[in-house]
C-alpha cells in the first residue's frame, strides 16, 4: 500500500504530484479551458486561516499546484470537508449539496465550473484520481 497524507498537507501535495508525473498522461485534453483559483477554509492541521491553490487546464491538461494564478476565470472558496469530498471522494453530490447551502462561494464566471462536469471521463484521469485517492488519509 502507498504511503498515506492528511489531504493538502505538503507531504500530500508533493506525493500527488509525483503521481501526476508517474503514470500515463490522460490520452484526451479537458473538454474545457479554465483557470481557477481555489481557497480552502477550515483545514485541521493548517494555522493559516486559508490554503489556495489553483487548476489550470489552459494548456491542453490539468494542472493543480500551490498558490494562486493572476487573472483566473473565477475563485472557489470552500471548507475543507466538502473540499476533499469532491476532489478526493469524488463525490459530485457533496459538492451540489454544498453550493445549494451556501458552503461554497463563486467569484467570475460560474459556467466555466459548471463546464468542468461535462463530458465522458478519460480512463487515465479516472486512474491518476483513484491513485490520489489511494494517497490520501
Amino acid at each position: 500500500m502507498a504511503e498515506q497524507y492528511e489531504f493538502l498537507t505538503p507531504e500530500w501535495i508533493a506525493a500527488a504530484k509525483q503521481v501526476r508525473e508517474t503514470m500515463p498522461a490522460p490520452t484526451s485534453p479537458p473538454a474545457h479551458a479554465i483557470k481557477m483559483n481555489q481557497v480552502i477554509t477550515g483545514a485541521p492541521f493548517n494555522d493559516a486561516a486559508e490554503i489556495h491553490v489553483h487548476l489550470d487546464t489552459s494548456d491542453g491538461e490539468i494542472i493543480i499546484e500551490e498558490g494562486h494564478l493572476d487573472g483566473p476565470d473565477l475563485t472557489v472558496t470552500v471548507d475543507y470537508d466538502t473540499a476533499r469530498a469532491i476532489f478526493v471522494e469524488q463525490n459530485p453530490q457533496a459538492g451540489m449539496q454544498a453550493f445549494m447551502a451556501g458552503k461554497i462561494k463563486v467569484q467570475g464566471d460560474m459556467t466555466k465550473m459548471m463546464a468542468l462536469q461535462a463530458g465522458a471521463p478519460d480512463p487515465n484521469a479516472v486512474a491518476i484520481a483513484q491513485a490520489i485517492k489511494d494517497i490520501t488519509l
